[in-house]
């Protein structure tokens, strides 16, 4: 499915994704000892979501023929007071949009994959590399 590498350079806490063709960089916050050069692991996270989130309505609604304009996700994430994690989605679109076009996005994007894989939860195992 998805394969992705990642490489420290040494500089505190920056590293250098890639996936195919594709490169980014992941670092903390100053406030957290990093330099702030690339986004932190929890707002890629929430890149994940938002893109999967944006990718999703704008197949499914150019499928239905209707025209969302310009697409907007904005991510939030907070913990409960359990510690665990709650992710709240606002979605905006300039296209016009009535009621019942609204009621089934907000249906759809409950099920696009990145979202189910995040509340289903996915076995992660590791081992030490060659």
């Amino acid at each position: 499915m998805a394969q992705v590498q990642i490489v420290s350079d040494g500089v505190n806490y920056r590293h250098h994704i890639r996936s195919g063709e594709h490169a980014l960089v992941a670092d903390e916050p100053v406030s957290l000892g990093g330099q702030a050069a690339g986004m932190a692991p929890f707002d890629l996270y929430l890149a994940s979501l938002a893109a999967c989130t944006a990718i999703t309505l704008r197949m499914y609604a150019e499928k239905k023929g209707w025209d969302l304009g310009e697409f907007r996700a904005e991510l939030s994430s907070s913990r409960y007071a359990d510690g665990r994690l709650q992710v709240h989605r606002v979605l905006h679109a300039s296209g016009v949009l009535t009621e019942a076009h609204w009621a089934r996005l907000l249906e759809v994007v409950e099920k696009t994959p990145v979202t189910l894989v995040m509340r289903e939860g996915a076995t992660i195992t590791s081992e030490q590399g060659p």
